[in-house]
């Protein structure tokens, strides 16, 4: 190596998680398809390069069900053990969400919760999340100073996915609690995420209980999720207690880390390349948000707020990339390797937001691509012009070096970003 060359971080470590694209650089160049031992201790395939990520996302060789992982050590499931999903989610009878099966179960569900997900639907939602996305500003814009994450990327999504879910407003605090335990990882008390998983599966069968004692014969008009999901279920749909709690509990789950970690990055992202930031400024401004548009997409290509796609594994022997995956092993697709990829982005490590070609795997691909990548976008693109318009001398209180990134394996998101500006008077 070379004096002038940067150091590659080793995988997983701690400088790693501060940027891991040198790293995943590497990982294309020699070794694309990599059997890899992961920081729980289980084996895995890690792929990096785009045209191969995309291809094992779309295959149907490779399960989403966490039944097919097999450990090649002792050919039993490892599944049971914690090591791959969500903490706590098999004693709380959740697994059967959209992250843990396949077709025909994943087609059938995956058809009655995206009535939710329609274009008119998340359009209708729109002056909710603008209203969110200025309470939240005013609650620190007179301060002159914030924890972007605290006060503002982790609080908007929670509120909004428990909105639309039906969640009651007097209850959204202890659904924030339990979200800020899990999206911790291994910041919080041994065995927190499995319990706030438990305390919100008790929650979510009292909800439902609730809201089936009260269902109108008839839909009504902006009927929240979960009493469309009961509905579904009392209509032929054949959908459980147990199938409608996991649903409502992954699209919590998935929904709002995500979108966490898309504002989070996003806002750190311009903060650091001042002439994209000003560029998007000036195009508000004159009311075009057609920047605004493609920049979210740059966002999620160039930083985005998935880092590995969520577990598959081979229900039986295929080739990827030349490489043997043996049947029962678990691949995991890349996604932040993939789309810094030079074979398909044109300078893959600069970011540019008007990028038009920008075909990024940010939100997955094939028939698991991310249910609720609108309202995701909805509520960045919200976030995202509300804050630079809003306070627009944002800038970072600490040097970029300072700042924390998760741990974590398939989530990418800063711990804290904490910024300052001129205080707001509502």
């Amino acid at each position: 190596m070379r004096h002038d060359e940067p150091r590659v971080p080793e995988l997983f470590s701690w400088e790693f998680a501060s940027n891991p694209y040198l790293t995943y650089a590497q990982m294309r160049e020699t070794e694309p398809v990599r059997w890899t031992r992961l920081p729980s201790g289980v084996d895995a395939w890690l792929v990096t390069r785009y045209d191969l990520a995309r291809q094992a996302l779309a295959d149907s060789r490779l399960s989403k069900n966490p039944d097919h992982h097999m450990t090649r050590t002792s050919g039993e499931p490892a599944h049971a053990k914690g090591k791959t999903g969500i903490p706590g989610e098999r004693k709380a009878e959740l697994m059967t969400h959209l992250l843990n099966i396949d077709p025909p179960d994943h087609t059938r569900l995956r058809r009655l919760v995206s009535k939710a997900f329609t274009p008119r639907r998340v359009a209708e939602f729109a002056p909710r999340v603008q209203e969110l996305t200025d309470d939240l500003i005013d609650r620190f814009a007179a301060r002159g100073s914030a924890d972007l994450i605290h006060d503002f990327a982790f609080p908007l999504p929670i509120y909004a996915i428990c909105d639309l879910l039906g969640v009651p407003r007097e209850d959204q605090d202890d659904f924030r609690d339990w979200a800020g335990m899990m999206i911790r990882h291994g910041g919080g008390p041994r065995g927190g995420v499995a319990r706030s998983v438990k305390k919100m599966r008790g929650y979510l069968a009292e909800l439902i209980h609730r809201k089936r004692e009260a269902l109108t014969p008839a839909p009504v008009p902006g009927e929240d999720l979960i009493s469309g999901l009961i509905r579904a279920s009392d209509h032929g749909e054949h959908l459980t207690e147990n199938e409608a709690a996991a649903m409502a509990f992954i699209l919590l789950f998935a929904g709002f880390e995500t979108t966490v970690n898309l504002i989070g990055n996003g806002t750190y992202a311009l903060l650091t390349h001042p002439g994209q930031r000003h560029r998007l400024q000036d195009s508000l401004a004159a009311g075009d948000r057609a920047l605004l548009e493609t920049g979210v997409e740059e966002l999620l290509r160039y930083d985005g707020p998935v880092e590995l796609a969520t577990w598959r594994f081979a229900t039986r022997p295929l080739s990827i990339g030349g490489q043997d995956i043996a049947a029962g092993d678990p691949v995991l697709v890349v996604l932040a390797a993939a789309d810094r990829d030079p074979e398909r982005f044109t300078e893959p490590d600069t970011l540019d937001l008007s990028r038009r070609d920008n075909q990024h795997l940010g939100y997955g691909h094939g028939i698991h691509y991310c249910l609720g990548a609108p309202l995701a976008r909805l509520e960045g693109q919200t976030a995202l012009a509300t804050l630079l318009t809003r306070l627009p001398d944002l800038r970072l209180a600490v040097e970029a070096e300072e700042l924390r990134w998760r741990g974590g394996l398939i989530m990418r998101g800063l711990r804290t970003l904490p910024v300052e500006f001129t205080p707001v008077e509502r």
